[in-house]
């Protein structure tokens, strides 16, 4: 009478889950396609009815092994696939602020710290990016670059003379020309990776080797600020113009084949402006971004204009620009203070821009736990929530650190709380096609 039983549940389960095939064409590990992402709203209440109706019956905790792995590998893949047409701007992220950082080690720590108590605002560690990447869920980060075009500039450095440490880099590629990653030159230089393209390269080879990842975006903030005192045995940063700029540009392609970028023309199509484009148009999907990496410029001002001059939607351009909403290049805008104006970043966010701010600055969330600015972050929905705390400083003894809220701990992101779709799962944003 059993085997009777389990045989009629067997025949009622397959026409339900059958249901459930709305023939967009869609497979998984195929991503999804402009059919399937019309329906998907539809597609998944009519997953999460068969799967209620099939928990009812009991095929999925009473009946054959075989039709029970069928049913909740069908359930999960559909689900998965349906995650392909979330867009990037309808995702949550945490993201680390200066994602190379080593803060200075002793003697020198304490050499700076009894100059100026501003030493404890650097007194902060990342590790490697691809261990963010893995262990911490982190799909944004920042690096600081300096123009460096014949080399060596940075290779002293004048903070170890004082701590009475080799003054000078063992690392070769500190005096080959090219881009150099460093917080402040001379006094806090430590990185896990001291050049851009060996920043670019660990950044690809975490991507080629995770195929499926959310979009990772990299902040990069272009420096070319003059030495903190006027001594000439320390560094004179080279200004950042131009010619600068088109050679950031031609860096990040060296190592980023067209297919790994996402770039402000991938975006705006044939839309007449790149704001045009986002926010009538909207970004694209997951299935058209995932393995893909978005280059943002922290910088306004001078450097912004210089790098649109001539491009106003950034025509031929890699990195998206710090822009204001209204001009042509409006796609992504930084607001870095959650607080500082109520309902900016949620209106930004449902205008269709890209944002990014920032939980913690200074270490001191982190000394004293204070959560307003993290939780107001959070619950902005800025799309890149930026923090040196995605684990805690033990140091501190507060337990601060940087989660997205309703997500396992070190989740890489979760369904936007302002504009995420209604089919978006976040447990299944990143997930593997079973």
């Amino acid at each position: 009478m059993r085997n009777v039983v389990l045989a009629l549940l067997a025949l009622v389960a397959l026409p339900l889950l059958q249901a459930c095939d709305l023939g967009s064409g869609a497979s998984p590990g195929a991503g999804a396609d402009s059919v399937t992402c019309r329906n998907a709203a539809a597609t998944m209440v009519s997953l999460d009815r068969t799967e209620a109706q099939l928990t009812r019956l009991g095929v999925l905790d009473q009946g054959p092994a075989w039709l029970r792995t069928f049913a909740r590998g069908f359930l999960d893949a559909r689900r998965i696939a349906l995650q392909d047409c979330v867009r990037l701007n309808e995702v949550q992220v945490v993201g680390s602020h200066n994602s190379y950082h080593v803060e200075p080690q002793e003697p020198l720590f304490s050499i700076l710290a009894a100059i100026s108590a501003l030493a404890y605002d650097i007194q902060y560690t990342h590790p490697p990016l691809a261990t963010q990447f893995s262990d911490q869920g982190i799909r944004q980060i920042e690096i600081d670059v300096w123009t460096d075009p014949s080399g060596g500039l940075f290779a002293r450095r004048f903070g170890n003379v004082l701590a009475n440490l080799p003054p000078y880099s063992d690392n070769p590629a500190m005096y080959e020309p090219g881009f150099k990653v460093i917080h402040i030159p001379d006094i806090d230089f430590v990185s896990t990776c001291e050049t851009f393209v060996a920043c670019l390269e660990e950044i690809r080879a975490w991507s080629d080797a995770h195929p499926r990842h959310l979009p990772i975006a990299v902040l990069v903030e272009l420096k070319d600020d003059p030495p903190f005192v006027p001594l000439s045995e320390l560094a004179q940063p080279l200004p950042i113009g131009a010619p600068e700029l088109d050679a950031l540009d031609a860096e990040i392609r060296s190592v980023m084949p067209p297919a790994k970028l996402l770039t402000p023309d991938d975006v705006r199509g044939a839309h007449a402006t790149l704001e045009d484009a986002v926010r009538s148009a909207g970004w694209p999907t997951l299935g058209e971004t995932r393995g893909r990496v978005v280059f943002l410029m922290d910088n306004g001002g001078t450097k912004r204009a210089l790098y649109r001059a001539g491009r106003s939607s950034l025509e031929g351009r890699v990195l998206f620009t710090n822009a204001v909403p209204g001009d042509a290049d409006a796609a992504f805008v930084k607001q870095n203070d959650p607080l500082a104006d109520p309902g900016l970043i949620e209106d930004l966010v449902r205008e269709g821009y890209l944002v990014r701010t920032r939980a913690d600055a200074d270490t001191h969330e982190a000394r004293t736990g204070d959560t307003a600015p993290r939780d107001a972050a959070l619950a902005s929905g800025a799309q890149y929530v930026s923090t040196d705390y995605a684990v805690p400083d033990p140091r501190f003894g507060t337990g601060y650190r940087v989660d997205l809220p309703g997500v396992a701990t070190g989740a890489a992101g979760r369904c936007n709380p302002v504009n995420a779709p209604v089919f978006c799962r976040s447990a299944w944003l990143e997930a593997p096609h079973p």
